[in-house]
């Protein structure tokens, strides 16, 4: 089994670089590549994370496999998702961390930020399966009706971007639109975007560049305190029909157009 130093050693020089380009890529001195790769010193949690990003591999697979080998996928940047930031209880148990729509905007600078996240409001439910990291988000604005505004959605982190299923939702951390909860349809490995679009059909869908991804949050579980409204649930299947209808009947004209009818 190859040891962090090994692994860094080696995909280093199979990515190319030099100690002092790799130091420079890092932010650390090349003193430092030095002494990781002879096993004199171990990287910090924030500094291994940026030697794996800058190795294009997992933090976890530097850390406990052996990539020596040859063997061991590479993942493009694109295609993953940053290191997540927890906290924990007294009983070494996860928290949920609430993100209020006040937060959000310093979230895209503290999320990875253990201080920062232990300033957060947090909670715990019972009721969501074990085995999977959750945070709370609250959500603004009625792109995503009916789930109304000020509503919490409780989401559990993906660790890649190929874990999107097409026409779910979820809550996403972008570099440029901040905390956005959308539905999600996936086109990274055609076109390396995300196509994001609103329940409420009044709002444009928009494309994110993978690369612009920094947490993805399958929604798995909502809290609001308002009830759903059945009449605007009833509104949307109609909208939905009537673009149906509209669909077919542009079909049935091109149809007549070609066999030459009126």
């Amino acid at each position: 089994m190859a040891s962090i130093a090994e692994n860094i050693k080696y995909l280093r020089k199979q990515a190319g670089y030099t100690q002092e380009q790799f130091a420079n890529e890092v932010g650390i001195k090349r003193s430092l590549v030095g002494a990781y790769e002879e096993g004199r010193a171990e990287p910090r949690l924030q500094t291994l994370t940026k030697i794996a990003e800058v190795l294009s591999v997992t933090t976890d697979a530097l850390i406990s496999q052996d990539l020596t080998t040859g063997k061991a996928v590479m993942v493009p940047i694109k295609e993953k998702v940053k290191i997540l930031s927890i906290t924990v209880d007294k009983e070494d148990n996860e928290n949920i961390e609430l993100i209020p729509q006040k937060a959000s905007a310093g979230y895209l600078n503290g999320y990875g930020d253990p201080e920062y996240l232990a300033e957060l409001p947090r909670f715990k439910l019972p009721v969501l399966p074990e085995g999977g990291t959750y945070r709370a988000f609250e959500i603004s604005g009625d792109s995503m009706l009916p789930m109304a505004s000020g509503s919490i959605v409780i989401g559990k982190y993906l660790e890649s971007l190929n874990d999107i299923k097409n026409g779910k939702t979820y809550v996403l951390l972008t570099e440029k639109e901040g905390v956005v909860y959308k539905r999600v349809f996936n086109y990274i490995e055609e076109r390396g975007k995300l196509y994001l679009v609103s329940d409420n059909k009044s709002y444009s869908a928009y494309e994110v560049g993978a690369e612009d991804v920094m947490e993805i949050w399958e929604a798995k579980a909502y809290i609001s305190i308002e009830f759903p409204d059945p009449e605007a649930a009833s509104e949307l299947s109609i909208e939905k029909i009537a673009g149906m209808v509209a669909d077919l009947q542009s079909q049935v004209k091109e149809l007549k157009a070609e066999k030459g009818e009126e």
